[in-house]
C-alpha cells in the first residue's frame, strides 16, 4: 500500500514495488492522476492495482484504505503522503496547519494501525513512513512540516523497536531535496547530490532490514552527520534557516 501515490515520490515507490512483482493498494486524493499510474503499472508489469481516492485529511480514509484491502495480505506500508504549510510561521493559516497536523501525523498512525495488526499476525511485513532531512532540526519557513517529519521519525524508530519481534521491519526514510512536482513548483532550484524519486525508492526500499533511520544518497547523509553532529544546534538551524529564507 502507497499512500500518496498519484505523483513523485509516491508513484516511484509504486513503480519499484510493482518492478518487483507486487500487486499494489494506491491511496490518493486526486483520482485522474492516481488512474494514470495504475494504467501505466498494470500494463507494464502485468500486476493487480486497486485505487483508494481519498483526503488523508479526513480519518474516514481508513475505512476506504481497510475496505479496498479486504482480502489482501498486505507486506508492505508505504506512507508518502505530506502537506506543507509555507512560510513565516506566524502567517500559515489555522486551516493550512491543521491538514498538515491531519495528513502528515495523524495519517501515518492510522494507517499502521489499519494495516500492521494482520501482518503482525502473519509474521511478516515492513513498514516505511517518509521523513525528510528537515526533520532532523528546525527548518525555519518550513517549520510546521519539519515538525511533522521529525514526529515520524520519531514514531518509525519507536514502531521499529516495538514490531520487530512480530516479524515487521520499520523504516524512516529521511530523505533530501528531490525534483518531484511539488518541489519543483514550491521551490524550483536542484541542489547537490539530489537524487531523482525513482533512485530514492529503490535506495529506501532496499535498505529494509537496515533501519530503524535510512537517509537515501551519500551527500544527503553527509549533510545529515554535518547538521546533526558537527555544526552545533544554534549553527544548524541557521544554516537551513539561511536556505529557507525565501521561502513563501
Amino acid at each position: 500500500m502507497v499512500a500518496g501515490a498519484s505523483e513523485g515520490l509516491g508513484a516511484a515507490f509504486a513503480a519499484e514495488l510493482a518492478a518487483r512483482g507486487m500487486n499494489l493498494v494506491l491511496l490518493a486524493r486526486r483520482g485522474h492522476l492516481l488512474a494514470e499510474v495504475a494504467e501505466e503499472l498494470t500494463g507494464r508489469h502485468g500486476i493487480e492495482v486497486r485505487c483508494v481516492v481519498a483526503d488523508l485529511a479526513d480519518p474516514a480514509f481508513v475505512e476506504q484504505l481497510a475496505s479496498a484491502a479486504s482480502g489482501l495480505d498486505v507486506g508492505v506500508v508505504i506512507y508518502n503522503a505530506a502537506f506543507a504549510p509555507l512560510g513565516p510561521f506566524l502567517d500559515n493559516s489555522e486551516p493550512g496547519i491543521t491538514e498538515a497536523v491531519d495528513v502528515n501525523v495523524r495519517g501515518p498512525m492510522l494507517a499502521v494501525q489499519a494495516l500492521v495488526p494482520a501482518m503482525c499476525d502473519r509474521g511478516r511485513g515492513a513498514v516505511v513512513l517518509m521523513s525528510s532531512l528537515s526533520g532532523l532540526q528546525g527548518t525555519p519557513h518550513i517549520a510546521v512540516y519539519a515538525a511533522s517529519k521529525a514526529f515520524n521519525t520519531h514514531l518509525a524508530e519507536s514502531l521499529w523497536y516495538e514490531l520487530r519481534s512480530h516479524g515487521i521491519d520499520v523504516v524512516a526514510c529521511c530523505a533530501g531535496a528531490m525534483p518531484t512536482p511539488g518541489y519543483l513548483k514550491n521551490f524550483g532550484k536542484k541542489v547537490p547530490g539530489m537524487l531523482s524519486p525513482q533512485e530514492a525508492a529503490r535506495r529506501t526500499l532496499d535498505a529494509l532490514g537496515r533501519g530503524p533511520r535510512f537517509v537515501p544518497g551519500t551527500v544527503n547523509r553527509m549533510t545529515a552527520v554535518l547538521m546533526g553532529r558537527l555544526l552545533s544546534r544554534r549553527s544548524a538551524v541557521r544554516v537551513i534557516g539561511r536556505s529557507t529564507g525565501d521561502v513563501t
